[in-house]
């Protein structure tokens, strides 16, 4: 499959200094999670959003391999993307596992990214593993039947961020290969690729965080071309939990690296 499958371009300010701007989104997310954010980036740059393998529907995933699982296929399939787009290094803002491919994409291809923003993600969850998932998966209904019904099970702010990701209330992917991709990140770290990055960075870290603490703090340090933001109130999805926030982050760090 084609990397630029699941592309999307969504225009924006494609006047000179205005670098394009590539949303990668979090394990169980998809492009069209970013809806909310995409009008107000178009100011900034010309937007894309790109849905990872096995995010791109349940009839697309087949039988992966253990190669086709690592990170390194997901930074390839972002290097490939962003040499497709052609328009010169560009932003990539990333939630979650999107937050871990942009750095691991910054660090292996810097020519391609002049700016990263993390969202709520960390390098180094050795340690821990999916397993204790299961009887959450295993609560879902095959079929949300409306938005309402996902809000009810999941809330309001996840409730809506699953749903747009779901074709017609469905999976759009395969929740065994998603625990799998979870699985690597119990048995390695990303540090070296962190440290590697040498392009501005924001890091946004939730006061209701799914990372080990500290860490993001910890990258901070490590990395002087990074600023850390943490955002009381917020949780994972802290660009639906606090937009407003996120926005005035996201903003300020655009507007100051052009």
């Amino acid at each position: 499959m084609e990397a630029t499958v699941g592309l999307l371009d969504y225009g924006g300010d494609d006047s000179a200094g205005r670098p394009p701007i590539v949303l990668l989104h979090g394990l169980m997310g998809r492009g069209r999670t970013w809806r909310r954010q995409i009008p107000w980036l178009r100011r900034y740059g010309r937007v894309f959003t790109f849905d990872a393998a096995f995010h791109q529907g349940a009839a697309l995933v087949g039988e992966p391999s253990a190669a086709d699982l690592s990170t390194e296929r997901f930074v390839a399939d972002v290097a490939e993307i962003l040499t497709w787009i052609d328009r010169g290094p560009v932003v990539l803002i990333g939630h979650s596992m999107g937050g871990l491919h942009a750095w691991c994409t910054a660090a292996a291809y810097p020519e391609l990214v002049s700016g990263l923003v993390v969202e709520d993600m960390a390098p180094d969850f050795r340690g821990q593993t999916t397993g204790t998932w299961a009887p959450w998966f295993e609560s879902w209904p095959e079929r949300f039947a409306s938005l309402d019904e996902a809000v009810a099970h999941f809330g309001p702010v996840a409730g809506r961020y699953f749903y747009e990701a779901f074709d017609d209330g469905r999976l759009h992917g395969s929740i065994p290969v998603w625990a799998a991709l979870a699985e690597e990140w119990g048995g390695r770290d990303f540090w070296a690729q962190w440290e590697a990055v040498r392009a501005p960075s924001l890091l946004l870290e939730a006061e209701y965080s799914v990372t080990p603490p500290g860490q993001m703090a910890e990258m901070a340090r490590r990395n002087p071309a990074s600023t850390r933001l943490r955002v009381p109130g917020a949780g994972h999805l802290i660009h639906d939990d606090a937009p407003e926030v996120f926005r005035g982050a996201v903003e300020a760090f655009l507007s100051r690296n052009r």
